[in-house]
């Protein structure tokens, strides 16, 4: 679908002005400044060779040549006229040019000579004189075949390597065996047509005669790889034959026979084929071979009889640098074929004014591959071509997808939105009178211009006709004499403007239709070099680019002066950017140019630089990129276009396409994009981003059927027609109920409501403008009432008295359709037309089966109590008859309130059931049935007011809280009901002293239990460390004083011991009971104070050593070893590979990562490592955590015994023990100090940071093993707040 476009082109016509003037014979690239050698001579009136460099001028003229060398070159062979260069070749690296001779001589000419060597200098010479010679890609070997049948490899150095002889026996090298790919002997006819004959054996076999026009020349083609070379050349004079030798000078293989085989051949640089020449009674073919020497294909030049009468002299062949053009050059024209879809296709032919022309030359540009050079002995064309579609307007709504290939002259149009046709066919062929150069397509697409070499022709094309009628003619122009036509263009429907160049002029000129003829306009260029014309999306103004990068427009009305003063500069990008398009956003003009080199510029911005194709549309930027995706961008200012990531399953904007495809054209009307793949083939397909932009501008326009058509059809979740604009949505329903005419449509719709906005999910809007930025929204609270609020508002609509009749299944559906499903109206809904017998009763219950589960509507039609219903519904769905009638009738015979019993038991409605059971009267069954479901909580409600039923019920719940251990509640309910011998049992099993000694004593317990309970109740309190509590039960249910002042003593309560023993007439005890308590306590306190400062001078240093060396070497810290030697492939960066290693894999003794599959994963693992964790022990990955959690847990307890160690004081220095108070007291201020001490330390803001790695998307959390160290480092992480100290206040008594 692709034509190529000329681009560059400079035309030079050499100087005639000396008697006798030297013809242009050979001419060579330099690639490394883009400028030509030139060799002129020798001729047979002049034997003189002359070098000249053509520099990179516009002018091209004879004083654009910069002169190198000139000598005198008579030929040493008396069986030439004169001598003639056979191969001319340029070393960009040292400035040095090869010439090969045909009498023998190989010369080398140094542009730059340093001393001691000459300007030209014959370096070597084969006395037998040379038939052909050509260096290798690689510019390491020159291959020369001698007129002794000799093939010679010479190095850089002119020094020969190898020497093969050319002999008949070579044709002996090939066994050739043919399996007949693409005879029509291999292709399918039938069963009954020949069906015995061997497709291997061909129905006539070619002997290999020499075409009658044959000029015995010898050529030679390197592959591309400069592995192979094939020589082309006649062997006994009576067949040619194509030789391929191995680079060491091995023969590999020969061509088999064809007959006619011309002497032109060039070696596609791909290496799969060699290209050839055959020459028929009735036409000329290019023939391509494999390596082996087997046919491989063809394609016929398409000559006419008349034009094969006249030509009597040889073709030449030459394949550009990437393979993708092959050249074919004519005595008076070059022609260019291209090849997709295993057709070949003539996209250019390149033609001279001169008609005395005898051979046409071609050479490509070894590293630009559609750049060229096609000379004559007296002229010479330097052309840059670009390789693009010509397709038609984009705009809706003339998005009709129009794409013009031109193939010689036929050319294909196809459009696209009315029919894929597949190249190389099309839907329409257009016969041209001439060949064409370039093709345009009017802005509505009625009208199609054709430009070739020599005038424009315009058709009228229909495409809404249907069938599509062909191209008709509307208007011819005169022939342009004297100009080159180069490109067309159209400004809306019928303005027409032409480029054209000149042989005779520097300058580019402007042509413009008027009426059915053009006119001249005048030149453009003011000197510089002129790539092309094109115009902007919506086809207004016409727009000119340059050389070096600028963009000039040349408006509309303007147009009639083309001179310098009309145009005006608007852009330049950085550099020549041969493909460009032009877009009005926002009344600005965007630019967007395409280099060769895969940049991709709006204005100067480089946007990508990875672009192998683009197109634009009034909304988007559409490009495809070498990673093989295809990208959309919202089009906004240069500076503020957004590039979408290469994330094809996160955002809509990017797209996975085949590799190599490249875009052909855009057609936002239908949303879809056609691609062309590298073979050839098209592709049509419908982004996500087209889509969804198509469907929010149906629903901004008010659209909503055209926007749920297209979320049917591209399979889009039809949520997006109310979370784009919720609001509007909801305003109009009744609109949406009109536009969505089809009820299964609607139904449709309904179905798919989901509590999601989708517009920030699966379809969150990617362009950020102001009209997004207004749009509403939905609530995140409001998100799981949408379906039903949705609902609710169809609903409303529906149940009008215009929509009820008709829209009947629609409301069912809205019903089902709430989340949770409200069945029960729907079915009272389908009950109410059961009951008036309506036509439409089966047809709802068959619709409402088919939306929810049958089962679920049989059970809610049941817990309406509506049996006729229920029997409608299964008579719907698969139910057995013999299981749901005998049931039905059975529930139909018994009264109401036991029916409703009944069916509510069964269903699982135990509390409406037990209401049933209330309302019939039956108490008889009420316990059982409270029992059975435990219905404890509905039965008391419902007898609140009823306290002889209440109490009855209340026993039953205390009996159940009591066997489900629940004490507390049970006690209380016992309580509740007087029952003090029960209540005061399971106070205890709650540990309630007080109730549980309350309870006993109102249950008049004997003396002798009641004791015991309380010793029971008083040691279990002791076994708490609740002294306090245990001291009353002592004192008060037990009167045992001294074991309540010791209990007192043990909970540092002193002063209240003290004051017990005086009020029962106990002062003994003081002496007896309480100071020997002071001592302990104050000798236990001493001792916990020890451990603690201790415990502080212990574990803060060494976690103060464990982080220092966690600074230090990470890595060894992990591992639990301390040495430097740690491998390169380990590091603390967090990495998705699994070829390094990271902290966790380190001390896991695991390579991969957190990620890995094969971490630690069982429960026991888990357990152990938990284990680990817990002890903290030394040298472990764990021990900085338990050190942490120790410190602060000790801090925690410290101030926990404050208050103790302040009652302890107290009570110390009241006894008169003020040394064993002082020593306490010293203790504790130790304890306080190391502890405000260790803060300072331990939580110091310079403390070393955990290293944590980053789970990222996509990634799993550590399981296992590995988890707990996980949740570890975590913790590690987190920030710690230093613990709050209480101040402890020293006894001023004790100074």
């Amino acid at each position: 679908m692709r034509n190529l476009k000329i681009v560059g082109r400079s035309l030079v016509r050499f100087s005639t002005t000396e008697l006798d003037p030297l013809p242009l014979t050979a001419s060579a690239w330099d690639a490394a400044s883009d400028e030509l050698i030139c060799a002129f001579g020798p001729s047979e009136s002049r034997a003189v060779i002359e070098l000249k460099r053509l520099q990179p001028s516009h002018q091209r003229t004879e004083h654009s040549f910069k002169h190198i060398a000139s000598w005198d070159a008579p030929c040493p062979l008396p069986s030439l006229s004169c001598d003639a260069i056979l191969d001319l070749h340029h070393f960009s690296d040292s400035s040095t040019s090869c010439l090969v001779l045909a009498g023998g001589d190989i010369i080398l000419v140094r542009e730059s000579p340093l001393s001691g060597e000459e300007l030209v200098e014959i370096v070597g010479s084969v006395d037998a004189g040379i038939y052909a010679a050509a260096w290798s890609p690689d510019e390491e070997l020159l291959a020369i075949v001698t007129r002794a049948d000799t093939l010679l490899f010479m190095t850089r150095e002119i020094e020969n390597v190898v020497s093969v002889q050319l002999t008949p026996d070579d044709v002996k090298v090939s066994n050739h065996v043919s399996v007949g790919w693409g005879k029509s002997e291999t292709q399918f006819k039938g069963k009954r047509a020949k069906a015995l004959q061997d497709p291997t054996m061909p129905e006539r076999i070619d002997e290999g005669t020499l075409s009658p026009y044959d000029d015995n020349s010898v050529n030679i083609s390197w592959r591309g790889d400069g592995a192979f070379v094939a020589i082309n050349s006649i062997e006994q004079g009576k067949r040619r034959m194509i030789r391929v030798y191995s680079r060491e000078g091995q023969i590999d293989s020969v061509s088999e026979p064809v007959d006619g085989l011309e002497g032109a051949i060039s070696w596609r640089p791909s290496g799969n084929l060699v290209a050839g020449v055959r020459r028929l009674e009735d036409r000329i073919d290019v023939v391509f071979f494999e390596r082996n020497g087997l046919r491989h294909g063809q394609f016929d030049l398409r000559l006419t009889p008349e034009q094969l009468k006249d030509l009597t002299s040889s073709l030449k062949l030459k394949w550009n640098s990437d393979s993708n053009v092959l050249a074919v050059c004519y005595p008076k024209k070059a022609q260019l074929w291209t090849m997709s879809n295993y057709h070949y296709y003539l996209k250019q032919e390149v033609v001279f004014p001169e008609s005395d022309i005898s051979a046409v030359m071609c050479k490509w540009h070894p590293e630009k591959p559609l750049s060229t050079t096609v000379a004559t002995s007296g002229s010479l064309q330097i052309l840059e071509y670009l390789s693009a579609a010509v397709a038609g307007s984009v705009s809706p709504p003339y998005d009709f997808g129009t794409v013009a290939s031109i193939d010689g002259l036929t050319l294909h149009i196809t459009p696209l939105r009315v029919a894929n046709v597949p190249p190389p066919m099309s839907l329409l062929q257009l016969p041209l009178q001439h060949a064409a150069v370039d093709v345009a397509i009017s802005k509505s697409g009625t009208q199609l211009a054709v430009l070739s070499n020599y005038d424009v022709s315009v058709y009228a094309l229909d495409i809404t006709k249907r069938p599509v009628s062909a191209p008709r003619l509307l208007w011819r122009s005169d022939p342009l004499d004297g100009h080159s036509l180069r490109q067309v263009s159209f400004i809306g429907d019928d303005k027409i403007f032409v480029l054209t160049d000149s042989w005779d002029e520097e300058d580019c000129s402007l042509w413009e239709s008027q009426q059915v003829n053009l006119f001249y306009r005048g030149r453009v260029g003011q000197g510089k070099p002129i790539s092309g014309l094109f115009t902007c999306v919506d086809s207004k103004d016409l727009h000119l680019q340059f050389l070096d990068g600028e963009i000039h427009v040349l408006e509309a009305e303007k147009a009639s002066d083309a001179g310098s003063k009309s145009l005006s500069l608007v852009n330049k990008f950085p550099s020549f950017a041969p493909d460009v398009r032009a877009v009005c956003q926002d009344n600005k003009v965007l630019y967007f140019g395409l280099t060769k080199s895969g940049i991709l510029y709006a204005n100067e911005r480089v946007v990508v630089r990875n672009c192998t194709s683009f197109t634009i549309t009034p909304a988007h930027l559409i490009f495809t990129t070498t990673q093989h995706y295809l990208k959309f961008v919202h089009l906004t200012n240069a500076s503020e276009l957004e590039i979408p990531a290469d994330e094809p399953q996160k955002d809509e904007r990017c797209r996975s396409i085949e590799r190599g495809a490249r875009i052909v054209t855009v057609m936002p009307t239908t949303y879809s994009v056609v691609l062309q793949m590298p073979r050839g083939n098209l592709e049509t397909i419908y982004p996500r981003a087209l889509v969804l932009a198509a469907i929010r501008r149906s629903i901004q326009a008010e659209r909503y059927d055209h926007a749920f058509l297209t979320c049917r059809t591209q399979r889009v979740d039809m949520n997006i027609l109310h979370d784009h604009a919720p609001e509007q949505f909801m305003r109009n329903i009744a609109l949406i109920v009109d536009q969505i005419k089809r009820v299964d449509h609607l139904d449709l719709l309904l179905s798919q409501l989901r509590d999601e906005d989708v517009s920030e999910t699966m379809y969150k809007e990617t362009l950020t403008t102001n009209d997004a930025e207004k749009k509403g929204s939905l609530d995140p609270h409001s998100t799981d009432l949408k379906v039903n609020r949705i609902c609710d508002g169809f609903l409303a609509v529906l149940q009008q008295e215009k929509y009820k009749e008709d829209r009947l299944q629609n409301i069912i559906t809205a019903h089902v359709c709430k989340n949770p499903s409200d069945l029960e109206t729907a079915l009272e809904m389908i009950s109410q037309l059961q009951d008036v017998k309506h036509p439409l009763t089966e047809k709802a219950a068959e619709h409402i089966c088919f939306l929810a589960d049958v089962n679920k509507l049989y059970d809610t039609a049941l817990g309406i109590y509506k049996l006729d219903l229920a029997l409608l519904i299964a008579q719907e769905s698969q139910k057995d008859p013999r299981e749901y009638l005998p049931y039905l009738q059975a529930l139909n015979d018994l009264p109401l309130l036991r029916r409703k019993f009944t069916i509510d038991d069964q269903l699982g409605r135990q509390g409406k059931a037990l209401q049933h059971l209330q309302a019939m009267g039956a108490f008889e069954e009420i316990p059982d049935y409270v029992v059975k479901h435990s219905l404890y909580v509905d039965a008391l409600n419902m007898y609140q007011y009823d306290n002889v039923h209440l109490n009855e019920i209340m026993r039953l719940y205390a009996d159940y809280l009591s066997s489900i251990n629940q004490h507390k509640d049970a006690s209380i309910a016992y309580e509740y009901l007087s029952e003090y011998s029960l209540a005061w049992q399971s106070y205890r099993a709650a540990n309630l002293w007080r109730e549980s000694l309350s309870c006993a004593t109102l249950a008049n317990l004997p003396e002798a239990e009641f004791t015991e309970l309380a010793t029971t109740l008083a040691e279990s309190l002791v076994e708490a460390k609740d002294y306090l509590s245990a001291s009353t039960v002592y004192l008060d249910y037990l009167s045992d004083i001294t074991t309540s002042a010791k209990m007192l003593c043990k909970g540092y309560f002193f002063a209240e011991a003290v004051r017990i023993v005086t009020l029962r007439g106990r002062p003994e005890l003081i002496t007896e009971v309480i100071d020997p308590g002071l001592i302990e306590s104050s000798a236990s306190m001493t001792e916990f104070l020890a451990e603690c400062k201790g415990q502080l001078q212990a574990q803060v240093p060494r976690l103060l050593e464990v982080r220092k060396k966690k600074e230090e070497d990470p890595m060894a810290y992990y591992d639990g070893i301390e040495d430097n030697n740690i491998p390169d492939n380990i590091s603390l960066a967090p990495t998705d590979t699994t070829s390094g290693g990271t902290f966790m894999t380190r001390y896991t003794k695991r390579t991969g990562t957190v990620n890995t599959q094969t971490t630690r994963r069982t429960s026991k693992n888990r357990r152990r490592e938990e284990r680990k964790r817990a002890r903290g022990k030394k040298g472990s990955v764990y021990e900085e955590e338990y050190l942490m959690n120790s410190i602060e847990r000790l801090i925690t307890r410290v101030n926990g015994m404050n208050d103790d160690v302040t009652r302890l004081v107290e009570g110390l220095t009241k006894r008169r023990m003020r040394e064993r108070a002082s020593a306490v007291t010293q203790a504790m201020q130790d304890v306080i100090n190391l502890c405000k001490r260790s803060v300072g330390e331990v939580y110091t803001a310079q403390a070393v940071a955990q290293t944590m790695p980053v789970v990222e998307d996509g990634m799993e959390k550590p399981v296992g093993g590995d988890a707990v160290l996980w949740a570890s480092l975590e913790e590690g992480t987190r920030r710690r707040d230093p613990p709050v100290l209480v101040e402890f206040k020293d006894l001023s008594l004790l100074g």
